[in-house]
């Protein structure tokens, strides 16, 4: 009987690969990343592999650790109480501690023809299938980015970029995270790329058809190729196993990122909810969060009281095609300050944390427990005594109303 501690991840985006390298550090556990490709896919990078700028793969060998067991499949199940996974190919793998990493994708859109007629670009095969249309498409051909968020505005000038005429439309405003004059500054590059922005509440997508976008105030824009870059959801497979979850499918932990029903279960990246107040969605949280749930892990290895998680980067930044980028400094509340870089200094910002998170997964491989992550300290605190407090008032209410 082997006298390892077998440790299973599944999930091998910025989460899973740090917390498999975390873990090396004990030579009494193995580790089994199980991911349905053979690739890492850097994210934050498939609007360039759209735009024929960046091919959005990295090898395995560059980012995971040596002697880590990567097993290209996708898990279907997960049995929490014989500790194993069910694999799509029909096999299961044990574990005696399981680390869920299965990040987010597009979420569904819910607009009538969307799901037919609008592309997506959330996952690797999305964006290459997007980028062959693309290349069948003539570059005259009217192209409409549907959502406001980094991943839209960045597809938009990206295609822009390359002589395209392109229309981003938004519900709302343009990344509300950006302060208000970071978010003039991102209108002034989109305008100077030929991207015509259309936001606000009446632009509502209604409909979307094989050759048009249908807004709520009536408007119809003529589009050969329509993207939709709206929103996020996350894998359902933890609810799909019996284990609770958020309203959006998150795997529900406490603050050591353990799961609320299974201490053998860990959680980490956009998958997960600590107190049911998950972090922001950013590969930068991802990683970190891949590296607290590492240590959780070996905490309970080593019959150690795990830690709560203290994690705060506010900052957001994004491309603005090749030459351009904004670079936004946020305080820890998240919200936006009026300081932000942009132009060349902000492309060069943001293209090094895009080489940055590459780095920091192959650092920890080569030398497991070495990422450090910057301190919230009073801000989540902050939260979860609000929370409590909510609750308290919940309960008070509850209990004092007249039968």
């Amino acid at each position: 009987m082997s006298n390892k501690n077998e440790v299973v991840v599944i999930g091998g985006g910025y989460a899973g690969v740090m917390a498999a390298n975390r873990l090396t550090q004990r030579d009494d556990v193995r580790v089994t990343v199980i991911n349905p490709r053979q690739v890492f896919v850097p994210r934050l990078r498939l609007h360039q592999l759209v735009g024929e700028t960046h091919e959005a793969v990295v090898d395995y060998q560059e980012v995971l650790a040596e002697g880590i067991r990567l097993v290209v499949d996708s898990a279907t199940r997960i049995d929490a109480a014989e500790r194993r996974v069910m694999l799509a190919d029909g096999g299961t793998i044990g574990y005696d501690y399981l680390l869920y990493a299965v990040g987010s994708h597009g979420a569904e859109p819910r607009v009538p023809g969307a799901a037919e007629f609008a592309y997506p670009i959330a996952t690797l095969e999305a964006a290459q299938r997007l980028r062959s249309v693309l290349l069948d498409t003539p570059a005259t051909a009217a192209v409409t980015v549907i959502g406001g968020g980094p991943t839209g505005i960045e597809t938009a000038a990206e295609l822009a970029e390359q002589g395209r005429k392109v229309t981003l439309v938004c519900g709302g405003v343009l990344v509300a995270y950006l302060h208000p004059k970071a978010r003039r500054t991102a209108h002034k590059y989109l305008a100077e790329l030929g991207v015509t922005v259309i936001e606000g509440t009446d632009a509502a997508v209604t409909a979307v058809t094989a050759e048009a976008v249908e807004l709520g105030d009536g408007r119809r824009l003529a589009s050969a190729v329509t993207i939709w870059t709206a929103g996020f959801d996350v894998p359902d497979l933890a609810r799909r196993s019996g284990l609770r979850t958020d309203a959006a499918g998150r795997l529900l932990t406490d603050e050591t990122l353990t799961s609320v029903d299974d201490e053998r279960i860990v959680a980490a990246g956009d998958s997960s909810a600590p107190s049911d107040l998950p972090f922001r969605m950013s590969a930068y949280v991802a990683y970190c969060l891949g590296a607290h749930a590492a240590d959780t892990v070996l905490h309970r290895i080593a019959g150690e009281e795990p830690t709560p998680v203290d994690l705060s980067f506010p900052a957001m930044c994004l491309s603005l095609g090749r030459d351009a980028g904004i670079y936004q400094l946020g305080h820890k509340d998240e919200t936006a300050m009026r300081l932000y870089f942009s132009g060349f200094v902000g492309k060069k910002l943001k293209e090094f944390a895009c080489e940055a998170g590459i780095k920091h997964l192959a650092t920890e491989a080569h030398k497991p427990g070495s990422h450090h992550l910057f301190k919230d300290g009073k801000h989540r605190p902050a939260l979860l005594r609000a929370q409590r407090d909510d609750t308290t008032a919940s309960v008070g209410r509850t209990t004092s109303a007249p039968r």
